[in-house]
């Protein structure tokens, strides 16, 4: 008999500490034009897919604290890594549309990228100012993978 209240105890225990090894990420997701992009692909692990976006470009994800690093993908649009701070719970995200470039190597392509991709912060300004996004600060690391690079 008195077992029963420990091992209830031990189970209890056990339920939360596997509940708090998740937390929730709320977002939005918008292109360089400040527009809303929809069904975009939210990964971990750069493979398991743990959502996506709505029609009006937000989401709302379950992860596991350890998990540092998102990826979001979505056709026409390049490739987003985002590595997020330990106390990051909501995060907005420009995501830059994806060209082709013509006659020109890859080294050549990624300086012009490179050249867009840091007008990004500018650009979360003024989704802020036309309230499109709550914060102008982000809580997270974006960063840029080079062409040149990828295998």
């Amino acid at each position: 008999m008195k077992k029963c209240p420990i091992i209830l105890l031990v189970l209890l225990l056990t339920a939360i500490n596997l509940y708090a090894q998740n937390k929730t990420i709320k977002g939005k997701v918008i292109a360089e034009d400040l527009e809303a992009f929809a069904l975009t692909h939210i990964y971990i692990n750069d493979t398991v897919l743990v959502g996506k976006t709505d029609m009006s470009g937000l989401f709302e994800i379950q992860i596991p604290n350890a998990v540092k690093q998102i990826t979001l993908r979505n056709v026409g649009i390049e490739t987003a890594v985002i590595n997020l701070y330990d106390t990051c719970n909501s995060i907005e995200v420009i995501m830059m549309h994806a060209f082709t470039y013509d006659f020109r190597t890859l080294k050549q392509v990624d300086r012009l990228r490179m050249r867009r991709f840091k007008k990004l912060p500018a650009l979360r300004k003024q989704a802020f100012e036309k309230a499109i996004f709550s914060s102008d600060n982000a809580c997270y690391y974006q960063q840029l993978i080079p062409h040149h690079e990828k295998n």
